[in-house]
């Protein structure tokens, strides 16, 4: 059983994170178990690397003194596992917003799938999507999505080294992505739709590993608080 002191001096806290949660819930959450289980006012805790409400999977929270490793962990390798439905998008690029427009997808073989993942494979250019929490002019670019309002985003470089289709069903294409930080798997499920030329949006993403971590060693916010009356 872990005591005040070793969150204090720091723990690094692997967390399966559910669907619908945001990673900000997610720390809120165990900041306020932690403070209540040990009558404590307050307890730094953060997270190592944002996980979008509609994605499940590892989230790398860090308590105490190891807060100062966030960085260290942000900048690492990680992997995601999904699924991309082609033929459609959606103003989001997932399915936190409805299909706005549909395309043919009669032209689309396997062997032009797996082909495709080829132009995505190492350094490459991408539009993080609108419907996202980085910032520009003091606001979060959802907040301009949200509002009908235009906003120039620029594109960004990212490092992909393995796209690997896993099966493909019907339109339904499972997938595997090895990428560098700052690469958004929307957007890259939008630009495959493209270069397909048809349309995609993504229907599901789970975070397996960041750098050394995985999330078969991660434990469920439940479980966690379990282990805090332990």
């Amino acid at each position: 059983m872990k005591t005040l002191e070793d969150y204090q001096s720091g723990q690094v806290l692997l967390i399966d994170k559910p669907l619908n949660w945001t990673s900000f819930q997610v720390v809120n959450k165990l900041r306020w178990e932690i403070r209540q289980a040990f009558k404590i006012k307050k307890i730094k805790v953060g997270h190592a690397g944002t996980l979008d409400p509609l994605a499940t999977g590892l989230l790398v929270l860090c308590t105490g003194k190891m807060t100062k490793q966030i960085d260290t962990f942000q900048g690492q390798i990680k992997e995601y596992t999904g699924t991309i439905v082609l033929g459609s998008t959606t103003p989001s690029f997932d399915l936190e917003t409805d299909i706005d427009k549909t395309y043919p997808t009669a032209h689309i073989t396997e062997d032009l799938i797996k082909e495709t993942t080829q132009q995505f494979i190492g350094d490459i250019q991408q539009y993080p999507p609108v419907f996202s929490a980085l910032k520009k002019d003091g606001k979060r670019l959802y907040e301009f999505a949200r509002a009908g309002e235009d906003v120039e985003i620029k594109p960004r470089t990212v490092s992909i080294s393995e796209f690997e289709i896993t099966n493909i069903d019907g339109n339904y294409i499972s997938f595997r992505v090895v990428c560098s930080k700052g690469t958004y798997i929307r957007s890259l499920a939008n630009d495959f739709g493209k270069a397909l030329n048809s349309g995609a949006h993504l229907s599901s993403l789970r975070r397996t590993k960041i750098g050394d971590f995985k999330v078969e060693n991660a434990t469920s916010i439940e479980a966690f608080i379990e282990s805090l009356k332990n």
